[in-house]
């Protein structure tokens, strides 16, 4: 009986890795219909949804942020609300307000309760380090406990719940940054670039109307529940012990006081990851693995998440800046100098004999 069981689960498991991969192929499309080019922004972006993670994206105005993350929404069929930080946004203007409302045929008066923008699927916080702290804070405690309180009383927010926070790397007077310890809520930080001159060139070719009324023709490829079963497939997915390690290893590598820490770490790296990058490098490559229709995690799938997963994580020392080592650089370091773990059946010697002979 238990066996029948476990084999309709693994068949079960098996169709879902297998809609996953499809529906990502499928959402790939159509955002290619409105998006051009930005297929590592999108690649990212749909491996933190799948995974229950939230973004940071940093990119110059005019990249499309806005218009990629809204299509997103719409393909997968979630509701979206647009939040734009200003340094007079109140933490009531995200998460609602109590209102006195009164009962013409009684004249009794009570509270209640108008959702503010958070309560959606999709959330875009727009320039977020545009607003003081005691807002962001707003945001970010709504992010981490799925909930806010208001008078006393819990909100739940509807899963699932994705927060895109965006920064603009350019102009900084006037900014609030937020804290390491607040970044360290969001799984990825995305950098957006400039496109190529083919990319931009059909940017240029199109027009703005065409791409509005492309955006909404765009079909709803997953619902609500059907992200939150993906999800689940995700981390159920297994993830062998020398994966997981090698996943520590990158992260421990960045933290200059570890034992067998390079050299470079040392002299550019201030602060290094905490535990939560660990978590969420081994909950991205799962992720990333399904979506390209695997059935287990590899060590590859770690080293490709992981310049978005530790990139926000590391506190440079001021030698880092002066010699120009961003933190991409120095994680290119890292990898270099930690190849993968070798599992134990391709570490075995009688392996290699027979694929050898």
């Amino acid at each position: 009986m238990n066996e029948g069981r476990a084999d309709a689960d693994k068949d079960m498991d098996l169709a879902a890795v297998e809609q996953l991969r499809s529906a990502h192929e499928r959402i790939r499309g159509e955002l290619a219909r409105v998006i051009v080019g930005q297929d590592r922004v999108v690649e990212e972006l749909l491996i933190a949804l799948f995974a229950g993670g939230h973004c940071i994206l940093e990119g110059v105005p005019g990249l499309a942020k806005t218009l990629m993350i809204s299509t997103l929404a719409r393909s997968l069929k979630l509701s979206f609300s647009r939040i734009q930080f200003t340094p007079d946004l109140m933490p009531a203007d995200i998460t609602g307000t109590e209102v006195i409302q009164e009962d013409r045929a009684t004249g009794s008066r009570s509270f209640k309760f108008l959702r503010g923008p958070v309560f959606a699927n999709v959330v875009l916080a727009d320039e977020i380090n545009r607003t003081p702290p005691k807002t962001q804070a707003a945001l970010l405690e709504a992010m981490q406990e799925r909930q806010v309180t208001i008078g006393g009383q819990r909100h739940t927010l509807d899963p699932p719940f994705f927060v895109l926070a965006t920064q603009n790397p350019i102009e900084q007077e006037g900014t609030y940054p937020l804290p390491e310890a607040q970044q360290d809520r969001f799984m990825f930080k995305v950098f957006v670039g400039y496109p190529s001159y083919e990319e931009e060139l059909a940017i240029a070719e199109l027009a703005a109307p065409d791409i509005a009324l492309s955006r909404d023709a765009i079909p709803a490829v997953l619902d609500a529940e059907q992200v939150l079963k993906l999800q689940e497939v995700v981390r159920r997915v297994p993830a062998a012990r020398h994966v997981v390690g090698h996943a520590l290893d990158l992260v421990r590598r960045t933290r200059p006081g570890e034992p067998g820490a390079p050299e470079i770490v040392r002299r550019m790296i201030r602060w290094g990851a905490g535990p939560r990058a660990v978590q969420f490098l081994v909950a991205a490559a799962k992720a990333r693995a399904v979506l390209h229709g695997q059935y287990h995690v590899a060590a590859e799938d770690v080293r490709a998440v992981v310049h978005p997963v530790l990139r926000h994580r590391i506190v440079t020392t001021f030698s880092a800046e002066a010699e120009g080592y961003s933190t991409d650089r120095i994680i290119d370091e890292i990898l270099e100098q930690t190849p993968p773990h070798s599992s134990p059946l391709t570490a075995d010697g009688r392996l290699q004999q027979v694929l050898g002979s």
